[in-house]
C-alpha cells in the first residue's frame, strides 16, 4: 500500500471511529470496503487479524492501519475467506485466509478485534484451537473489546489479568481472569483494552511487543 493510499485510508478510519461511536452519517455516507494488500515483505513482522461477519469497524481498521504504517505485513484471516461486513455500519473488509490454512508460526501477532464477530469465533473449534495456540506460543496477542471471548472459550485466561468491554466482566471472571476496567492491561504476553476511545493506546501497544519480541 503506498502512501497516499495509506494516508487516506488512515483518515478514512478517523472519520468512521467518529462516525461509528456517534451513530451519526448515512450508511451511504459510510459505505466503504478495505482490502489489504496479499504481499508480505521479507523481515517485516507479519502479523494476523482474526475476524468474521459482525466485527467492529474501527477497531479492525485503525489497528491494521497503524501497524501497516509501522513497516508491518497484515493478513485478516477468519472461518471463511470472502468479504464481511461490520455490524455497525457498511464498511467491509476481505478475510483472505481461512484460519486451518495458516499456522502460528507464520505469524508475529495476533489480533483480536471486537464487535459482534468473537461471539461468531468462538463457536469455530478450528479458531478456538488456533487462538489457544497462538496464546500458548508466547507471541503478543491483542483483543479489544468483545475480543477476549475467544481467548475465554480458548482456556487461556485463568489467573491471567485482562480487561475488555464491561459487558463481559462476568464471563471473563468465570474462566478465572481477574478483570480490570483500564484503557489498556498487559499482562504477559497478552495485550487488551476496552472500546474504541482505547484504540490508540492499543495500537502503540501491540507495535511496542511486536518489536519486543522480535
Amino acid at each position: 500500500m503506498d502512501k497516499i493510499t495509506l494516508n487516506a485510508f488512515i483518515m478514512l478510519s478517523i472519520v468512521l471511529f467518529a462516525a461509528g461511536c456517534t451513530g451519526s452519517g448515512s450508511s451511504e455516507e459510510r459505505r466503504s470496503e478495505v482490502i489489504v494488500p496479499d504481499v508480505q515483505a521479507v523481515n517485516r513482522p507479519h502479523v494476523a487479524v482474526l475476524l468474521t461477519e459482525g466485527f467492529q469497524d474501527a477497531e479492525a481498521y485503525m489497528p491494521i492501519g497503524y501497524l501497516e504504517n509501522k513497516d508491518m505485513d497484515i493478513t485478516v484471516i477468519g472461518p471463511e475467506t470472502g468479504r464481511v461486513k461490520a455490524y455497525n455500519s457498511d464498511f467491509e473488509i476481505v478475510v483472505q485466509k481461512k484460519v486451518g490454512e495458516v499456522s502460528v508460526d507464520e505469524f508475529d501477532a495476533l489480533v483480536l478485534p471486537g464487535g459482534k464477530a468473537p461471539a461468531a469465533l468462538r463457536e469455530d473449534p478450528t479458531v478456538v484451537e488456533f487462538a489457544k495456540n497462538f496464546f500458548n506460543s508466547g507471541k503478543p496477542v491483542a483483543a479489544i473489546c468483545h475480543g477476549p471471548q475467544v481467548l475465554a472459550t480458548a482456556g487461556v485466561l485463568k489467573d491471567v489479568t485482562t480487561t475488555g468491554v464491561g459487558s463481559i466482566r462476568g464471563e471473563l471472571e468465570e474462566v478465572g481472569a481477574n478483570y480490570v476496567d483500564e484503557a489498556l492491561v498487559i499482562d504477559g504476553n497478552l495485550i487488551t483494552s476496552r472500546v474504541p476511545d482505547d484504540l490508540p493506546v492499543f495500537s502503540k501497544a501491540i507495535e511496542d511487543a511486536i518489536k519486543k519480541a522480535r
